[in-house]
């Protein structure tokens, strides 16, 4: 039975916040209700991940999540997976097992559009080559509904680094566009100086940013850092999203970043997805950050 995504929101959000942005000075877009539309976005699933310390069900809550969803009525326009898909390996074989792997649960989505992009655990070892075999491009663009998308990488580069020659594509193609344009930044690691120590930046992150400046509509979605988090960088809003494997502590809160143990009394706290919708005409994003595995119908 399909669930209307409005109840969808109100069944899984326990305790979940919503927190609206006002991402344009202006309202750039028609104002029919047909523009309107949300996304989903997934980040840091780390298929391959097995310490059921810090997690109990690592096979199953990927599976769970992809139910949930398969659930939303309507479905969403699109799905975006925001890096780390797989975990950490040396071992290629193992490394493409693991994408492979990925790629075709992943494919149990019924949304008709589905985005990727790498993590530092997908693509830093041997510079993106087996997930480009998988997913294609490691940055890329692509515009919907009015808005422009910009899928950067920062993570191919062991260095956390976006590199002069990528730097030079995002310039020529922001150039493309109207300062008052509306462009949304999806990446893995944040673009500011989150908590440098625990790798949380991006080494040349302040170039992109300063590229991003003169853009007076621009919001950041990223992942990495495994749970929700809101920065501003002068009129660039920055938003994190949940891990579907394990959370890690905010930032800079204790000695030494680790990760959080699995909660027998509470299990998959910590995990979730986001869902971000597009209103009309305000032309705002209302982000939620959802709890889906508790409404999933399997078990651990």
């Amino acid at each position: 039975m399909n669930i209307k995504r409005r109840d969808f929101l109100k069944i899984t959000a326990f305790g979940g916040a919503v927190f609206s942005t006002g991402l344009f000075q202006r309202a750039v877009f028609a104002e029919s209700k047909q523009d309107e539309f949300y996304f989903v976005q997934l980040s840091d699933t780390h298929w391959g991940f097995n310490n059921k310390k810090f997690n109990a069900d690592p096979q199953g809550t990927l599976p769970k999540a992809i139910e949930s969803i398969n659930a939303l009525d309507p479905q969403p326009d699109f799905v975006v997976f925001t890096g780390d898909l797989t975990h950490t390996t040396d071992d290629d074989e193992v490394r493409r097992k693991r994408l492979a792997e990925f790629q075709e649960i992943s494919k149990q989505l019924k949304a008709k559009t589905i985005h990727y992009m790498p993590g530092e655990h997908d693509a830093s070892i041997d510079g993106g080559k087996a997930y480009k075999e998988f997913f294609g491009d490691l940055h890329y663009t692509f515009d919907h509904k009015g808005i422009h998308f910009i899928a950067l990488d920062n993570v191919s580069d062991p260095r956390a680094r976006i590199g002069e020659e990528q730097l030079k594509w995002l310039e020529e193609d922001l150039k493309q566009h109207d300062k008052n344009a509306p462009i949304v930044v999806l990446t893995h690691r944040p673009l500011f100086d989150l908590a440098k120590e625990w790798g949380w930046a991006t080494t040349d992150g302040d170039k992109a940013m300063e590229l991003l400046m003169p853009y007076k509509n621009v919001t950041v979605f990223y992942g990495h850092i495994h749970q929700e988090h809101h920065h501003t960088t002068a009129h660039i809003q920055h938003h994190s999203a949940k891990s579907l494997i394990f959370p890690l502590p905010a930032p800079k809160s204790v000695p030494k970043k680790h990760k959080i143990a699995w909660d027998t009394d509470h299990p998959y706290r910590g995990l979730g997805v986001r869902n971000i919708e597009v209103g009309m005409p305000s032309a705002k994003f209302d982000i939620y950050n959802i709890d889906v595995l508790k409404s999933a119908n399997t078990k651990v």
